[in-house]
This record gives structure tokens, C-alpha cells and sequence, in this order.
């Protein structure tokens, strides 16, 4: 595990900050948030009739980033059928219009006009008909408007299509993570849903994937360097560690909930978990740091960094309780009460987490951990006086174990491109008398001169 992933604990049992003080501490944060939010929702975005809301995170996702309307008729026509051009043109300019007017909500519709776009725009990556560095594309941060790049190149253009689709797919499991009545101080969440979010964060996941090992390569190695940074190889492998992560966190929530799944099944779990998001903080630690963004998704790492690790001691420390010797007692303390220690730090991490720009509402707590929040901090102090007069005794054995090493289970879902469109068929083109291909090759001559 990279060093930076790594959080310090004392090794001997201690007693933790006050988990009541930091569960009131965040109550108080809470409170502040929502009145922040009623401060807001009367103020209108400038420029725009939507209205600014402090939204919940329960799955992060990356700004999304949009189109910006470009004029691709101006630089294709003559070059393909003007039919062909129309159809590239305006579904990508219904893209941008829908983003614009929604602020990305429309999540169904933009993901049939985004997949739709792809069939089109692939016959623009064909290296065939010599389309493939003509047309400027240009996108945007939605939130704030600012255009951060603009390249001559399909393959980008292909990269960040499926770069918003996979943001879309975030956003879908993370609104199925959260009750329409969210301001209940009890968050329940139904088992189906848990399953439909994991189904799409390793969708998410796939795309990422894909983007990683298809599309990044087709790219020039000086173009790939100045991508824009949500773009880069580490922030992409990143969010689809954290993908993967949260898809197995959901897998503990169902376990905690059913009667069937065994205790060495949820220390897997919670192991897992754990290293997932080592992997996800430690790819997101490659490369440029700066941007509110990415502040954000670092502090939300850390935060989920800890609660894993806090779960993955609580259920190690159970099984080694489940020993006959003084030392497996011992060691299980140990854990209980490192768990504790780390749940405490978690609840602080996601306070500064939710209060980092952009401010987000402090969530309840819900699925594995609404469960951990109450069982931690009761076994540690439970465990601690049933076997105090061990700790007493053997003072060199207590220091904290460590954590058994699984072998990861989730994996990004397989995604493939769908087929070029048909109109790409390029046997029955004329243009202007000539074939295509011939009108391609004089096309291209007359750019070069």
C-alpha cells in the first residue's frame, strides 16, 4: 500500500476522542448546512433560472464536464454527405442544449443522445477516411462555465463522450442511493436499490476501464500530455477504484442485512473494501493536485479511507475473538478499539469533506456503516471491560494485528463501442461527381497546400 494511503495508529489500546462529542459535532455541522441551504435556494443561479441546492454525496462524481456548440458543418461539408453532416451536428448540439437547460439532470435522455452520438462519431475516428485530426472539438466544465480545452481530434472527443456518460452513470446510482425525502435523521435503503447502484458503479467502472486501455492509447503521446487532468490515466483508473469500492461497500450493506452471510464473508468485504480505496486514493495522488474538484475527491477518499478501515478491524477483531487463547482476546481488543479510534477520525474527515468547496449536506448514516456507527463504539467499550484484566497482565502483547490480505472479487463490467452507423457506408457515396474516397484524398491535398 503506497505510503500516502496509510493512516497512523498507536499500536497499544487507547481510549479514542469522544465519538458522542464528534456524532454531536456533526449534528451542529448538519444543522449549519441546512440553513446554509435554505439561504441558497432562494438564490438563482446568475444567468440561468435553475435554482442553487447543497446536494448530498453518496457516490462522488466528478464535475461533469459538457460540449460547447461548435460549427462541425463548416468543417465537414464537402467532405461527407450533407445528410451525414446534419445528423453529427445536431445530436451533438441537442447534447449541449439538453446539459445547458437541465445542468445535467436529463440523465436518460442525455445518455440515449450521448450513445447515439458515439454510432456517428466513430466513423470519424476511422483512420480510412482521413477525418480524424479536421474537427476542433471543444467542452466545458458545466458548473462553472469555464472551457478548459479544446483539441482537434476524434479519439478525444470519443474519450470524453464516454467520459460524461460514465459521470451520468455516478450520478444515476448515487440518486438511487438517496430517499426522495432525504431529511430524515433515519436513512433507510432498500435492498433493490443497493443492487440497481451496484449494477451501475460497475458500469461506471467499465467505462473508465475502457477509456484506460482503448481510447487513451490511439491518442499522441504529446496530445495525451496535455489532456486537461480529469482526463489523465490516474484520475480515470482512480474513479474506477472508487467505483469498484463503493460497488463492494453496497455488497457489505446486504450482508450486514442478511442472515445468511457469515462473519468471514463481511471481514472480506471490509478488507476489500479497504484496499479498493487505497488503490483509488493512491492513483488520484498521481499527478497535479490543484482544483476544488479534486480537493473534494481527495477529502472524500480519506473519509471513506477510514471508515473501511475502521470496519475491516471491527470484523477482524471479531473473528480473532472467536479464539480460545489470552493473546486472541487480546489482539481483538486491540482492533475494537483501533476501529473506534478510526471511526472517530472518519466522522472528522467527512466533515471537513462536506464543507470543502463545493459545500455538500452531511448525510446520515446508512447501509454497513449506520450498522458499524452503533456496534463499534459498543463492543470497544464491551471488550475492553471483559477482558481488561487480560490487557493488565499481558501488556506486551497488545499491539494491533494486521489485517488479512484477499484477493479483490469486484471487476469493472465489459463494455464495447456500439457498431459504426450505417450511414458510414461509404460504397454508395458521390460527392460532386466523385467517389468518396477520391474527394477524401483531393480534400486532404488541398489542406496540406
Amino acid at each position: 500500500m503506497n505510503e500516502s494511503t496509510k493512516i497512523s495508529l498507536r499500536t497499544a489500546p487507547v481510549h479514542p476522542p469522544s465519538f458522542t462529542a464528534l456524532f454531536l459535532l456533526s449534528e451542529i455541522s448538519d444543522n449549519v448546512l441546512k440553513s446554509i441551504m435554505g439561504c441558497a435556494i432562494s438564490i438563482s443561479a446568475v444567468g440561468k433560472n435553475r435554482k442553487k441546492n447543497i446536494s448530498e454525496v453518496t457516490v462522488f462524481v466528478p464535475s461533469l464536464r459538457v460540449p460547447v456548440q461548435s460549427d462541425l458543418q463548416k468543417t465537414l461539408r464537402g467532405l461527407i454527405p450533407k445528410d451525414l453532416v446534419n445528423r453529427i451536428s445536431s445530436l451533438r448540439n441537442q447534447i449541449v442544449l439538453v446539459a445547458e437547460e437541465t445542468g445535467g439532470s436529463a440523465i436518460s435522455e442525455l445518455q440515449k443522445a450521448l450513445n447515439d452520438y458515439l454510432s456517428l462519431l466513430l466513423g470519424l475516428t476511422n483512420r480510412e477516411y482521413g477525418l480524424q485530426e479536421l474537427v476542433e472539438f471543444k467542452w466545458k466544465d458545466l458548473e462553472d462555465g469555464r472551457q478548459e480545452i479544446c483539441v482537434a481530434n476524434s479519439w478525444f472527443e470519443l474519450l470524453s463522450v464516454l467520459h460524461m456518460i460514465a459521470m451520468l452513470t455516478l450520478t444515476e446510482a448515487n440518486i438511487k442511493l438517496i430517499p426522495k425525502d432525504n431529511n430524515l435523521s433515519e436513512r433507510l435503503v432498500s435492498a433493490d436499490c443497493m443492487r440497481d447502484a451496484v449494477d451501475l458503479l460497475l458500469k461506471a467502472a467499465g467505462y473508465m476501464d475502457f477509456c484506460v486501455n482503448n481510447v487513451l492509447p490511439q491518442l499522441p503521446p504529446d496530445m495525451k500530455n496535455k489532456l486537461p487532468t480529469y482526463l489523465h490515466e490516474s484520475v480515470l483508473e482512480a474513479i474506477s477504484n472508487q467505483a469498484l469500492a463503493q460497488g463492494t461497500e453496497l455488497q457489505l450493506g446486504l450482508a450486514v442485512q442478511s442472515q445468511n452471510a457469515t462473519l468471514s464473508v463481511k471481514r472480506r468485504l471490509a478488507c476489500e473494501l479497504l484496499i479498493y480505496f487505497g488503490l483509488a486514493h493512491r492513483c488520484l495522488s498521481e499527478g497535479n493536485n490543484n482544483g476544488k474538484s479534486r480537493k473534494k475527491h481527495f477529502l472524500f477518499l480519506k473519509c471513506k479511507y477510514l471508515e473501511a478501515k475502521a470496519a475491516a478491524y471491527y470484523y477482524h477483531g471479531l473473528v480473532l475473538d472467536k479464539g480460545t487463547e489470552p493473546s486472541c482476546h487480546i489482539s481483538a481488543v486491540c482492533c475494537f478499539l483501533a476501529a473506534e479510534e478510526l471511526l472517530a477520525e472518519s466522522k472528522k474527515a467527512c466533515l471537513a469533506f462536506c464543507l470543502a468547496d463545493p459545500v455538500t449536506r452531511v448525510p446520515p448514516p446508512w447501509g454497513a456503516m449506520k450498522h458499524l456507527h452503533k456496534k463499534i463504539p459498543e463492543t470497544a467499550s464491551k471488550k475492553s471491560q471483559m477482558y481488561g484484566y487480560l490487557l493488565d497482565q499481558e501488556k506486551g502483547l497488545q499491539i494491533l494485528p494486521d489485517l488479512p490480505e484477499f484477493q479483490l472479487s469486484l471487476k469493472p463490467d465489459d463494455y464495447e463501442l456500439p457498431a459504426t452507423d450505417t450511414a458510414w457506408n461509404s460504397g454508395s457515396w458521390e460527392i460532386s461527381g466523385q467517389p468518396l474516397k477520391d474527394h477524401l484524398k483531393d480534400g486532404k491535398e488541398e489542406v496540406e497546400t
